[in-house]
C-alpha cells in the first residue's frame, strides 16, 4: 500500500447520481469511491500517480430532500471531441441556452464523511524525479493550506465539497450510525481504456457501524 491521508468533506447538498436513472436523478445513499477520488484530484492530481480510497465512513444520517434543476438535455459526443483532438479544424461546441431543460433530482442532504485514501505509482508515467515522499509531501500541503487544482464537489459541481485534513488517524469522528446496512450494488468506478466505450464498474457495498471497507469490498468489482 502506498502513502495515505485522511480527510473530511461535508456540504449541505450532495448528488451521486444511479446511472440506472435515465432521466430524473436520483443520488446513492452515500459518496461513491469514485466521487470521493475525484474529490482528491481536484486537489492534487498528477498522471504519475493513482489515488485509491481505502475506507468511507458516514458521520451523519442519510437524508433526501427533492429538488427541480436546470440541466442541459444534450451533450459533446466522444466522437467529435476526439475528432477535434485528433487535428480535425471544427467547431466544438454546446449551446446550453437552446438546450436546457427542468427536471426533478432526489439529492442528499446535510452530509458528512471521512475518506481514507492512499496513493500508487503510474509506472509508465513515473519519472526519475518522481518520489513518494515528494508527492505525499505536497498533497498534504495543499490540504493544509486549502489549495485545489479545481473546487471539490459532492457529485456535481452546484453543490460545493468542504474539505479538510485529518492529521491523526485517532482523530476520525465516530459515526452515529449503528449495525450492518447493505446499500446494495453502487458504482464503483469507470473503465477508460477505450474512450468510444467507457465501461461503468460496480461493487457491493455494505456498510459497517458506518464504515464502508472499500478496499475490501473492491476484490469483486463487475462490470
Amino acid at each position: 500500500m502506498g502513502y495515505g491521508i485522511i480527510i473530511r468533506v461535508s456540504g449541505p447538498y450532495a448528488l451521486f447520481t444511479r446511472p440506472e436513472m435515465k432521466v430524473e436523478r436520483v443520488s446513492y445513499d452515500v459518496i461513491t469511491p469514485s466521487a470521493a477520488r475525484g474529490i482528491i484530484e481536484a486537489v492534487y492530481w498528477k498522471p504519475a500517480i493513482r489515488w485509491v480510497i481505502d475506507k468511507i465512513h458516514a458521520l451523519s444520517e442519510i437524508q433526501f430532500t427533492n429538488i427541480r434543476r436546470n440541466e442541459v438535455e444534450d451533450g459533446i459526443s466522444t466522437d467529435s471531441a476526439l475528432t477535434v483532438m485528433e487535428g480535425k479544424n471544427e467547431l466544438l461546441y454546446l449551446a446550453s441556452i437552446d438546450k436546457h431543460v427542468q427536471r426533478a433530482a432526489m439529492i442528499l442532504k446535510d452530509v458528512d464523511y471521512v475518506i481514507e485514501a492512499h496513493f500508487e505509482p503510474v509506472k509508465e508515467k513515473w519519472g526519475e524525479r518522481d518520489t513518494d515522499e515528494g508527492h505525499y509531501n505536497i498533497v498534504l500541503r495543499r490540504l493544509r493550506n486549502g489549495q485545489h487544482f479545481q473546487a471539490p464537489c459532492l457529485g456535481t459541481r452546484e453543490f460545493p465539497a468542504k474539505v479538510e485534513l485529518i492529521e491523526d488517524k485517532r482523530d476520525i469522528p465516530k459515526s452515529p450510525l449503528t449495525g450492518v446496512r447493505d446499500l446494495g450494488w453502487m458504482l464503483y468506478d469507470l473503465e477508460f481504456s477505450n474512450l468510444r466505450d467507457i465501461q461503468p464498474m460496480f461493487y457491493h457495498a455494505i456498510m459497517r457501524d458506518g464504515v464502508i471497507d472499500v478496499q475490501k469490498l473492491s476484490k469483486e468489482v463487475r462490470r
